[in-house]
């Protein structure tokens, strides 16, 4: 690939960049280039794709960027696994296609996001709902212990509901909503949105490309300089639109010299364009996790589930309140374990607790100006100075512990094997979650969207980047305040959203 020339640079072939790319080259006569720092494996027909990737029984590992938590925790090392590869953490989540609550994309129209209410949204949700094939288990389908946890969960007082997409019921236990097809194959966006529009001339695909940073002239970016295998290479665009995801998006904006100019300097970064939120705002849902034994009867029935049916690693959810709930809901139940990702010695069974609603705030920042060298990620779980996070995984874990005492899960999940019955208190129980802490794979917040006016902003409610004419950012970094869902679904709709704009610009 030579220097070249593009209408519009995708930057980012994500969950949300696929479907960005994927609609502007079906609806504009324009060029579209889409870079993918990973490889592209070509259609789900190329025969090319791993299989980890596509089976969805377990979560993969195998295409991830490397992000850690480093030394910023004494004691232990938490990993922030990103996909690197076509299609991303759509290609390497667990499926789970969940929406949300009401409350959550009002909140974001509230604060000055004009467009994003839940009404508005609604459609795309169910436009991209139906393209990821997401579809709900069977009840045949459900694992003996997910089934268990089901059951118990409704004596605990969380009834069973039909669909957990209902954005206002806020209370009740279902089969997640997945983007597994009925041959149990991991539907990611780049089969669902790319796959139909690859043979466009329009559009071309570039994968194992890694973005340095934008070449800005005055207000405006003019070119993208990229390593593709190696090889340093400048194309000149129109239009840059950013879809590097939470951590990727706000660092090539910082290597672009847009962001805190202390922190830019810092780094050793030339200061090109003022804008203080890059890389602010940073939250993810913490979470925490009961850990069980398992009985020889649960690994017997395991057993013989998985000789008839496939299983995935998860595969229910359930929405709960604390004692601290305002609207909405602000936990997330959900089981996991005992499917071919456990071995047979070692089977365990969990189930997590996350708080859906975290006050507390972290950054990103540059460690240098090198592409390829890892961020800083301080994620800052629980240090909301109300102590609210921790209160509300508290309740959680004990609403967790009251589900397992229920039958039919209490005669098979075993022996609680962390964090233990010797951690009985609510004192004891907040110390373990402090230690314990870990996060429910949703990072958002670090290009945050908001009105001119807010200091923190850094895209306005159409993903333009403040200050600059054709950059735009439309991934989850932008999201402001998390929604109470996993976020595969969310982050896709933010591409959609925002491509649908760039179509009628």
């Amino acid at each position: 690939m030579e220097n070249s020339h593009a209408d519009t640079v995708v930057i980012g072939a994500g969950t949300a960049g696929a479907a960005i790319a994927a609609i502007l080259a079906e609806h504009c006569d324009q060029s579209i280039v889409l870079l993918e720092a990973g490889p592209d494996y070509g259609p789900v027909t190329s025969g090319r794709w791993p299989k980890d990737l596509i089976d969805a029984r377990a979560i993969p590992n195998s295409h991830n960027w490397g992000y850690d938590s480093g030394k910023q925790y004494a004691s232990r090392v938490i990993k922030f696994e990103r996909a690197r590869v076509v299609g991303g953490c759509s290609s390497h989540n667990g499926c789970a296609a969940i929406w949300g609550s009401r409350p959550d994309y009002d909140g974001w129209a509230s604060s000055g996001n004009h467009g994003w209410s839940t009404e508005e949204l609604l459609p795309i949700f169910r436009t991209a709902s139906d393209r990821l094939r997401v579809r709900i288990p069977l009840d045949e389908e459900i694992t003996p212990y997910q089934r268990a946890c089901l059951e118990a969960a409704s004596n605990a007082g969380i009834p069973r509901v039909a669909d957990l997409n209902n954005l206002d019921e806020n209370l009740g236990m279902g089969a997640s909503p997945a983007n597994i097809d009925d041959q149990g194959i991991r539907w990611n966006s780049s089969f669902a949105y790319l796959d139909p529009v690859r043979g466009r001339p329009n559009l071309t695909i570039i994968g194992n490309a890694i973005v340095d940073r934008l070449i800005l002239q005055a207000h405006r970016a003019v070119r993208v300089i990229v390593s593709v295998n190696g090889t340093s290479h400048q194309i000149e665009a129109d239009r840059f639109v950013l879809a590097s995801g939470t951590y990727g998006s706000p660092a090539v904006l910082m290597r672009s010299g847009i962001g805190a100019p202390k922190e830019l300097r810092a780094a050793g970064v030339e200061v090109t364009r003022e804008v203080a939120g890059v890389g602010h705002n940073l939250h993810d849902h913490p979470r925490v996790s009961l850990i069980f034994n398992g009985t020889p009867a649960l690994i017997k029935a395991t057993q013989a589930f998985g000789e008839i049916h496939w299983m995935p690693d998860e595969q229910t959810i359930a929405k709960a309140q604390s004692s601290r709930c305002g609207p909405g809901f602000d936990l997330h139940i959900y089981p996991s374990g005992g499917s071919g990702a456990h071995p047979p010695r070692d089977w365990y069974w969990t189930l997590d607790i996350a708080c859906m609603t975290p006050r507390s705030r972290g950054s990103m920042r540059l460690r240098n100006a090198d592409p390829l060298a890892a961020p800083i990620i301080d994620h800052r779980y629980l240090s909301d100075p109300d102590g609210e996070d921790l209160q509300v995984l508290a309740d959680g874990l004990e609403i967790a512990r009251r589900i397992a005492a229920c039958d039919p899960l209490r005669e098979l999940v075993g022996d609680e094997r962390s964090p233990g019955t010797s951690i009985a208190s609510r004192s004891e129980i907040e110390a373990f979650i402090s230690t314990h802490v870990a996060h429910y794979y949703h990072p958002v917040g670090t290009c945050r969207m908001g009105p001119a006016s807010d200091p923190e902003a850094v895209v306005d409610a159409r993903g333009r980047v403040h200050g600059l004419d054709n950059v735009y950012v439309a991934d989850a970094s932008i999201m402001p305040v998390i929604p109470r869902a996993n976020t595969n679904l969310p982050a896709l709709v933010v591409g959609e959203r925002i491509a649908r704009w760039l179509v009628e610009r």
